[in-house]
């Protein structure tokens, strides 16, 4: 649980980081890069330890693959999207959105079968 809680506070950040200048398109883009940078440093101060925490080692016995890590954190970031996207963006949600979050949420399915 606490691997996908950090996974979670990670995308925030990661998030604005990507896109949270967006907004501000004025602003001269070494700015924005910095900034950006400021916020990725924060998403991996989350990240780092969610992946570490999760990862299951021989050494380290976690809940979660390489694999199974990296698609769950892509539902993660697609959900935190869709909030920045609509709630601080304005943006609207599309069809097309939804079939792509269905289609991620299958992966994170298939992904954590047993084999």
């Amino acid at each position: 649980m606490y691997t996908i809680l950090l996974l979670l506070v990670s995308n925030v950040f990661m998030n604005f980081a990507w896109y949270g200048h967006l907004k501000y398109m004025k602003s001269p883009l070494w700015m924005a890069v910095l900034a950006s940078w400021g916020l990725a440093f924060f998403e991996y101060c989350f990240q780092v330890p969610a992946n570490r925490i999760g990862y299951d080692a021989p050494d380290h016995p976690g809940a979660f693959s390489a694999a199974q890590l990296k698609i769950i954190q892509e539902v993660i970031t697609l959900v935190v999207f869709c909030g920045v996207s609509v709630f601080y963006l304005n943006e609207r949600l599309r069809w097309n959105h939804a079939a792509a979050f269905v289609c991620l949420v299958a992966a994170v399915f298939f992904v954590t079968r047993k084999t």
